[in-house]
């Protein structure tokens, strides 16, 4: 078997199957079938990759075509949001086209099922149908009026289309076998009434086709090749395949291809709720904003937040096809992020928890404007001017009265460097009556070739711009939120998700426009929002630079290990790194996520001095090196100032082999 065979995933090999069993390669056709009842969320982002993947493979047509049998949930909204999120992914469809557009056609068929003795009209009440169903266990028994005459069936199914019935008094139910193992075959419903305007058809029609009858039949119209839908559809299959069979005769020469139903595991995403019903009922009650809330996990709620569609899109390429459901931690998709700003995302200093800090000796009426670099990872975004003067913000958590040595910021008696600026050195501080500190007294040195260890952002106090800050994390503080049958999924709201400050940030922001992502250096990736006004900026925090979620969370329950005896030592923060290091490579990726969240908790118990041997380590080592440049980004965020050391261990892993190892050196 060759390379490009193995590499395939199961869909690409039933695919390629089909072509060596002699189907046309221009007989391929996909299509992406959402159902417009309310926003796309990052689950249906697998369903819309693997279609229009396979399309882009093959160069074959993707119909985007939505399934709209419900006129009670759906709306023109919804499908105009759905459009601009395809769109918005990066995605163009072949044929914009709507189930509602087969109303008439199915209708002819099921009159000829009917007339075929294969379907029938039922007058009971759902309870009653659903008593006879049976269990899996048990089978189901005949409707009294099964066998109703083809006549008979005819003329009731007529006047339900007439809107001579009310909703609920009859149904027409396909005729297959009441005592089928698979409880979807026991003569499932196709129509029943509904008195209610359609989006699209108005009152022209008061009986709407079921799901599995339209859906199927839809393929089977478009002439598509490969039906792809989420594993929950899998028992339909056997449905799905009876209607196909049972209608291709009556065209057979117009629509020669049966379309072929494959199941794929749907993506599942850790702290969140992926059913529709429950993201709607957190807009309806108020939890959020709307659909597109950042902490939402729609699509537009996302893009809305600073998302990118490539990060999106490389999040879905790393998650794979599967054919068993499994829960993707959603710090994966927080990392693609990460990735794909970091190469593109502007860099600014913002500071959102200030504190003034006055340069003593810096003369009283003078102000500089200092070069910045917009962006190391890009050659071309060339650099900016910031303003500099006597009294700047910085962030109070970057400064202590009095720290140990693994505190790279400032301190009373310590020098720091400001970004792109001087070394300052704090003399005193100024409290309030409560004995907070409200002003860090300084004096500066112009000699900036001498070295420190730390390197603060800051803002100029004349120039900073007032902004608005919203600081979002995780809508829930469960893993599996839906996943207690026993608690409501709204019990496990986290009260925190959102944050909103009020921060300072460089001039040069002032003409940001909505949308415009940028790194406040130090601190994240934040982006313009549409509330923003010719008045007030408002930005919304994306994800931070590093994934601190997860150093919150208590760990794992584990077996009882044997207690270590009283006086043995702890082994040092930095041997544990070493040895995390050691495995790293051979982990699977999502075991890989949670090591490097532990060895980021673990980087802030290092000091540099404890870091540095690790520069040396062989090339060979690839692991050890990994979990070393993972420390280095978490002490370079505390403050840590680059040095002629670090900067040659960066170079020298961004020339490395392994790409784990260049992208983790690319971050820095």
């Amino acid at each position: 078997m060759s390379e490009d065979k193995k590499s395939l995933n199961f869909i690409e090999h039933i695919i390629e199957e089909d072509l060596a069993n002699g189907l046309s390669t221009d007989k391929l056709r996909f299509r992406f079938p959402p159902e417009p009842n309310g926003y796309l969320h990052i689950g249906h982002t697998k369903a819309i990759g693997i279609s229009f993947g396979l399309g882009e493979k093959y160069n074959a047509p993707v119909n985007l075509r939505f399934d709209d049998t419900n006129p009670v949930k759906e709306e023109q909204e919804y499908v105009d949001a759905i459009k601009k999120d395809v769109s918005w992914l990066g995605y163009q469809w072949a044929n914009e086209l709507y189930s509602s557009d087969y109303f008439q056609q199915l209708y002819d068929w099921a009159v000829a099922l009917i007339k075929e003795g294969k379907a029938y009209v039922d007058s009971q009440s759902s309870e009653a149908m659903a008593e006879q169903k049976g269990t899996p266990t048990q089978p189901g028994t005949d409707s009294p009026y099964r066998n109703r005459s083809v006549e008979e069936n005819l003329d009731l199914f007529e006047r339900m289309k007439n809107g001579e019935f009310d909703e609920g008094s009859h149904v027409l139910r396909a005729k297959i076998d009441m005592e089928h193992p698979n409880m979807l075959m026991r003569d499932p419903i196709m129509y029943r009434i509904l008195k209610k305007a359609h989006h699209r058809t108005g009152d022209s029609w008061c009986i709407y086709p079921m799901y599995d009858w339209t859906h199927g039949e839809s393929d089977y119209l478009e002439q598509i090749s490969h039906s792809l839908c989420s594993l929950e559809f899998k028992p339909h299959r056997e449905l799905y395949n009876w209607f196909k069979h049972n209608v291709h005769k009556y065209q057979p020469e117009a629509l020669p291809m049966l379309p072929k139903q494959r199941e794929f595991a749907r993506l599942n995403l850790s702290y969140t709720v992926m059913s529709k019903r429950k993201l709607l009922k957190l807009v309806e009650d108020g939890v959020v904003s709307g659909w597109d809330d950042p902490r939402m996990p729609t699509i537009s709620g996302l893009r809305r937040r600073g998302y990118t569609p490539s990060s999106i899109r490389q999040f879905i390429e790393k998650v794979g096809v599967a054919k068993r459901e499994n829960v993707i931690d959603v710090s994966l998709l927080e990392f693609c992020v990460r990735e794909d700003l970091n190469k593109t995302a502007p860099r600014v200093m913002a500071v959102l928890d200030p504190v003034k800090l006055v340069i003593d000796n810096y003369p009283e009426d003078k102000e500089e404007w200092l070069e910045a670099e917009n962006n190391p990872e890009d050659p071309n975004a060339g650099f900016r001017k910031v303003p500099f003067s006597k009294e700047l913000y910085i962030e109070r958590d970057d400064f202590k009265e009095e720290a140990n040595s693994k505190y790279f910021r400032l301190k009373l008696g310590g020098e720091v460097r400001l970004k792109n600026a001087y070394i300052v050195k704090a003399e005193s501080v100024v409290k309030d009556a409560e004995g907070n500190i409200t002003e860090i007294h300084c004096t500066y040195s112009e000699d900036t070739s001498k070295k420190v260890k730390g390197t603060l952002h800051w803002v100029s106090v004349k120039h900073a711009v007032k902004v608005e800050v919203r600081e979002y994390d995780r809508l829930f503080k469960n893993e599996s939120p839906d996943g207690d049958q026993d608690v409501d999924f709204m019990e496990f709201l986290n009260p925190d998700s959102l944050r909103i400050i009020e921060a300072y940030v460089e001039p040069s922001l002032k003409e940001a426009q909505i949308g415009d992502r940028f790194q406040f250096q130090r601190l994240g990736y934040f982006n313009v929002d549409e509330d923003t006004t010719p008045e007030v900026l408002v930005f919304n925090k994306t994800v931070g630079l590093r994934d601190t979620w997860a150093k919150q969370q208590p760990a794992p329950q584990q077996k009882q290990a044997p207690q270590p005896k009283q006086n043995q030592p702890k082994r040092p923060a930095i041997e544990v790194i070493k040895q995390l290091g050691k495995k790293y490579t051979n982990l699977p990726e999502s075991k890989q996520l949670k090591t490097k969240a532990e060895i980021q908790k673990l980087a802030k118990e290092v000091t540099y001095e404890e870091l540095e041997p690790l520069f040396e380590t062989a090339v060979k080592k690839v692991g050890t090196r990994i979990a070393a440049m993972l420390t280095l980004g978490v002490l370079l965020d505390e403050g840590l100032e680059k040095n002629e050391a670090i900067e040659a261990f960066i170079i020298k892993a961004q020339e490395d082999k392994n790409d784990l190892l260049v992208m983790e050196a690319n971050m820095i």
